[in-house]
C-alpha cells in the first residue's frame, strides 16, 4: 500500500483568501477550463508580487488563463507553452479576447529552453494519478460540460509523470535569482516535489494551500485511489498547494 500520511490529517499550510477578477476565457476548442488550482496559482502570483516587470514563462498553459493573468499584472513579457494544439489555439484566442500580448507556442518545457532564461516560471501541470492502462483512455465524454482533453490531468500511477521531469528542468529555464510558482494536488506528493527541486539545486517551500471537494475527474477515480492506498477510505476532498522555489 502507498503511504498516505500527507492525506491523513489537514496540514498546517499558508492559505490565500484574496480573489481577483478572472481573465476572460472561452470554452472553445474543447480545452479544459480553469479550475481552483489555476485560481490558487494566480492568487499566489498576486500575493508574491513576482510578476510585474518580469519575463514570465507559463508551462502547460491550457486555456491561457494563467498567462493572461500574468500579462494583466504588467509583466515585461509572457511566453506560454502547451503540448496540445487545441490548447495553443484556445489560449491564443483568449489572449486576443483579453486584449493582452501572450506569445503562445506548441511544445513542452524542453522546447521552452530555447527561449530561456526567464525571471519567473509558473506551471499548472497534469498531476492526477491514473490507473495503469488509463493514460490512453479519456474518462470524459464531450457530452459532459466539464469534459476536456484527458492529457490535461492524467499523470501516471503516482501523478508525477510530468511533475518529476518538470521540477528537474526548471533551473535550465530560469535566470540566476529566478523563481518558480508550481501548483498541484498533495495527492501527487508535496515532499517529492520539494525533494526534486532541491536535487535540481533550487530552494522551495509551500506558500499557499486550499482544500477543495473532489471534482468529476477525481470522483471518478476515488475507488481506485482508495483501493491503492492513495487516499484514505471516504476521503472526497484534496489539498491543492502552491510551491515557490528560487534558483540561487
Amino acid at each position: 500500500m502507498i503511504a498516505t500520511a500527507i492525506l491523513e490529517r489537514r496540514t498546517e499550510r499558508p492559505t490565500l483568501t484574496t480573489t481577483y477578477p478572472e481573465p476572460p476565457t472561452s470554452a472553445a476548442h474543447n480545452v479544459y477550463q480553469p479550475q481552483e488550482d489555476s485560481r490558487l496559482l494566480v492568487d499566489a502570483m498576486h500575493h508574491t508580487a513576482l510578476i510585474p516587470g518580469r519575463r514570465v514563462l507559463d508551462l502547460c498553459t491550457g486555456s491561457g488563463f494563467v498567462a493572461i493573468a500574468a500579462a494583466e499584472m504588467c509583466c515585461a513579457s509572457v511566453t506560454a507553452f502547451d503540448t496540445c494544439s487545441h490548447a495553443v489555439r484556445c489560449s491564443r484566442d483568449n489572449a486576443t479576447m483579453a486584449g493582452v500580448d501572450v506569445d503562445v507556442r506548441e511544445g513542452s518545457w524542453l522546447d521552452a529552453v530555447d527561449c530561456a532564461p526567464f525571471d519567473v516560471v509558473v506551471a499548472n501541470p497534469p498531476y492526477v494519478p491514473t490507473a495503469p492502462g488509463g493514460d490512453s483512455e479519456p474518462i470524459c465524454s464531450s457530452a459532459r460540460p466539464w469534459a476536456g482533453p484527458w492529457w490535461a490531468w492524467n499523470a501516471g500511477p503516482d501523478g508525477r509523470l510530468v511533475l518529476d521531469p518538470l521540477c528537474e528542468s526548471v533551473p535550465k529555464l530560469l535566470c540566476d535569482g529566478g523563481s518558480l510558482l508550481l501548483v498541484h494536488s498533495s495527492i501527487a506528493g508535496v515532499q517529492q516535489s520539494l525533494d526534486r527541486l532541491k536535487w535540481a539545486g533550487m530552494v522551495g517551500e509551500v506558500i499557499a494551500s486550499k482544500w477543495i471537494p473532489f471534482g468529476p475527474v477525481m470522483s471518478a477515480r476515488a475507488k481506485w485511489l482508495e483501493d491503492t492506498g492513495r487516499i484514505p477510505r471516504g476521503r472526497r476532498e484534496e489539498e491543492l498547494v502552491v510551491i515557490r522555489a528560487e534558483k540561487p
